[in-house]
């Protein structure tokens, strides 16, 4: 009796680590709730300001979704740069596994960068860049600046540049890497021509602001403005509405370049009411999640990712508006 006593212990026995196994290995598994796989990143966006950055964002919550092993605590910081800094210090108190932050201007993220690095967190760039030392984050995905403003540029004064020409300018969040390498790549473009710059001023990258500051300009100077050079499209169709206002036809009276390349700015494109478009691609979330994924790993990755751009004339906004994801 006690030897059959003993084979029926042993089997129970064999059930319980049977489903202790079968536990573990289900705590475990990818995307799991709550198993070892999934990463909890701290995303800090800048905010909402623009067709642009509500593309970019569903871009990055589509990435860093459950089902791709992520748990994703989301901040916009309405573009305040005090707000943003206190969105990373809260990921860093959570003990996220990762940050990814696109730094609404340059300056300033010296001491909360070495916080995160400090405690064992990596940060990774997305969009813009920051004046900070290299060694306080892990990587950088984003797109060139530079390259497009010297784009835009190039477009102006080759239609523009040997003949008497009035420009004015709607620059981007001062000290963001966006309008400052925008504004740099552009003045080198144009440097040498006979285009002169009546007057350039921030429009923050939103719609409203743009309409606002180009109704200033057309208060200003009226007729004597050729040309308009957005750093977005938002602020380029704010400042269309405000020439539309004063009488005037733009596109044509007031010919208009922008950078961005989203929905609304190229359906303005199609219609002849903007004249040219640089592209700036907000789709960065796969990208970003894929270095993320990376580096949490331990993994090495490569200290710069750019997106490479496009640009649009008229005919070709018309070609591919339709197929445009974004």
């Amino acid at each position: 009796m006690s030897q059959v006593k003993s084979v029926v212990t042993a089997i129970a026995m064999l059930g319980v680590v049977a489903l202790s196994a079968t536990a573990c290995a289900s705590s475990s598994s990818p995307g799991a709730s709550g198993g070892d796989d999934v990463i909890t990143v701290g995303f800090a966006q800048t905010g909402s300001e623009s067709g642009w950055r509500s593309a970019n964002t569903e871009s990055i919550k589509e990435a860093f979704s459950a089902q791709n092993g992520f748990d994703l605590i989301f901040n916009a910081a309405d573009n305040k740069p005090e707000a943003q800094i206190a969105a990373v210090r809260s990921f860093i108190n959570q003990g996220v596994d990762a940050i990814v932050l696109a730094p609404i201007v340059s300056d300033g993220w010296d001491d909360v960068l070495k916080e995160a690095k400090d405690a064992g967190i990596p940060v990774i760039l997305e969009d813009r860049t920051v004046s900070a030392s290299e060694d306080l984050y892990a990587s950088w995905i984003g797109l060139d600046f530079e390259q497009e403003g010297k784009t835009a540029g190039e477009w102006v004064a080759e239609n523009f540049g040997s003949k008497p020409t009035n420009m004015v300018i709607l620059e981007g969040t001062t000290g963001s890497s966006a309008a400052t390498d925008r504004q740099t790549g552009f003045d080198a473009a144009v440097a040498g021509t006979d285009i002169t710059v009546l007057d350039s001023q921030t429009g923050n990258f939103t719609r409203a602001e743009g309409k606002t500051v180009m109704e200033g300009f057309l208060q200003k100077f009226g007729s004597e403005i050729n040309v308009l050079f957005a750093h977005n499209d938002d602020m380029g169709l704010g400042a269309l509405d405000a020439i539309k206002a004063a009488g005037m036809k733009p596109g044509t009276d007031i010919q208009i370049v922008t950078i961005d390349a989203v929905k609304d700015g190229m359906t303005a494109l199609a219609n002849g009411e903007f004249n040219f478009i640089v592209e700036c691609n907000p789709l960065l979330g796969e990208k970003t999640a894929e270095v993320v994924k990376s580096v949490v790993a331990g993994e090495s990755v490569d200290k710069t990712y750019i997106v490479e751009d496009q640009s649009f004339t008229q005919e070709q906004a018309k070609e591919v508006l339709d197929s445009r994801p974004y």
